[in-house]
């Protein structure tokens, strides 16, 4: 007779599977997977109290809250595609709003699937892989089929009734990527984000027995920037700053780094203000969903029994070096706010300064749920040893790409993120380079790639991000085929 008994191995031994299965079920971690779109760090989980998100706060004092966090491509698609499949863009071959992530990688293991081979309930609502922001809103969008056991599709007045409303400083440009906003007068429940929180709550406490991974997808605060009118009220407009820049920024970098043309869109400084503010209520809007989930996991009893992550798709620029959006890999564009927090994770309330990318996003959740049934392919590496202590060594460097088209072919931008350091090469520096100490010029406004003194450091990161490169780029070939 075993001189330890737990009730599963009692169960089995007694000849009775089944209780010994549902025991099994039952003990396992749930999965709360809580992805927002084009959210910076800039809000007070973050450090900026302009911007007040107690409910992220209250999320980041349950866990780890990682400072340096980046994404693999900051695109929509490539990104979500990169982090959902744990592979960087070279095994996607995702690097723009319509290519499939399944054309390259028809066999690929997602991460729902790896959780549908371990007997999770795999569902989500909203927007978890790539959908036209607020064009496909309601459908299924370029959403992976095979990842999910059920989804939800909710469209809220946002979409169905408000869109002609919108006001866009930027008429030339659709209101998927324009600097637009309005402030509704309906109520939170009545909009998209808000039936995505009101779903997601229905699927768990549904889901009380079995074990579940839930994705979470809202869409704000991507553009428009449309939320209910009390979170513009909670952000006065005399209490935003604009992000500095002089137009002297634009000639630190080669001129593949820049995105935004003109700088700031043209926009007035009091339409930047007017525009900066509808973003950050698009935060606050978040933020109380956010809350709303929270209080469903702990008014059915699964807050100690579900591991939590919050996480952006990639950072958003407001106006630093006059860029907006997306699509650079300066600091801005490039960082995104990532938290683990709730069961298995020790630290709890403590930020973690180490560099890590959304490709271990993948790995640190089959680990928290003991998955068994994961690929050996993947990118990134399991983040266990710094939820349990967040000042553990860790010597992982970050790498974030973006191409840009010139006539017939591409340049692409390469960046690799160390705990001070920031290097890019565009086509392989032969377009040029760019490196940047944040220690000392946390802004990016001295690119020291041609100084003799920083050239030991450059050398450095452009060996390591080589060999990164190159070893991704052969793992790429195995995964394809």
């Amino acid at each position: 007779m075993p001189s330890q008994w737990t009730r599963r191995s009692f169960f089995a031994a007694a000849g009775l599977p089944a209780f010994a299965a549902a025991w099994q079920r039952e003990s396992r971690r749930n999965v709360l997977f809580i992805s927002s779109d084009d959210l910076n760090n800039r809000f007070s989980t973050y450090g900026l109290d302009t911007v007040r998100t107690p409910n992220l706060d209250e999320l980041a004092r349950r866990g780890v809250r990682f400072d340096r966090a980046y994404c693999q491509y900051p695109l929509c698609a490539p990104s979500r595609a990169s982090l959902m499949t744990g592979t960087g863009p070279e095994s996607t071959g995702v690097m723009d709003l319509q290519t499939h992530l399944r054309k390259r990688m028809p066999n690929a293991v997602t991460m729902g699937q790896a959780f549908q081979k371990d007997d999770y309930f795999v569902a989500r609502v909203g927007k978890i892989y790539h959908y036209g922001n607020p064009g496909q809103i309601g459908t299924n969008g370029e959403d992976d089929e095979p990842t999910w056991m059920r989804r939800v599709n909710p469209a809220g007045v946002d979409k169905l009734k408000e869109e002609p409303s919108i006001i866009n400083y930027t008429p030339k440009r659709g209101l998927g990527s324009s600097a637009s906003f309005y402030a509704s007068p309906a109520p939170d429940e009545e909009h998209t984000d808000g039936l995505v929180a009101l779903e997601t709550i229905k699927m768990i406490e549904e889901q009380r027995r079995d074990p579940w991974f839930l994705g979470a997808g809202f869409y704000r605060p991507h553009c428009p920037y449309v939320a209910p009118t009390k979170y513009f009220d909670m952000v006065p407009i005399e209490k935003v700053k604009l992000v500095p820049f002089e137009e002297w920024e634009l000639t630190i970098a080669p001129k593949w780094a820049y995105w935004t043309n003109p700088p700031n869109f043209g926009l007035s400084e009091k339409q930047r203000l007017e525009v900066m503010q509808a973003y950050y209520a698009s935060v606050l809007f978040l933020d109380a969903n956010v809350g709303r989930l929270l209080k469903a996991l702990d008014a059915t009893g699964q807050t100690e029994r579900t591991s939590i992550c919050f996480w952006s798709d990639h950072g958003y620029g407001l106006g630093e070096h006059g860029q907006w959006k997306k699509q650079t890999v300066f600091e801005h564009s490039a960082r995104h706010p990532l938290i683990f927090a709730g069961a298995g994770v020790r630290s709890r309330g403590r930020g973690c300064g180490r560099t890590v990318e959304a490709l271990d996003v993948y790995p640190t959740l089959a680990g928290l749920a003991g998955l068994r049934h994961t690929p050996g392919y993947l990118h990134g590496k399991n983040l266990q040893p710094l939820l349990d202590n967040p000042s553990a060594r860790w010597d992982r460097p970050a790498v974030t790409q973006v191409r840009r088209r010139d006539g017939e072919r591409w340049v692409m931008g390469s960046s690799v993120r160390s705990e001070r350091y920031r290097y890019t090469m565009w086509d392989g520096a032969r377009e040029g380079d760019e490196l940047y100490d944040y220690v000392k010029d946390p802004r990016e406004l001295k690119n020291l790639a041609k100084e003799n003194s920083a050239a030991k450091v450059k050398n450095d990161l452009y060996r390591r991000l080589e060999t990164i490169l190159r070893s991704r780029n052969e793992a790429a070939s195995e995964v394809v085929g």
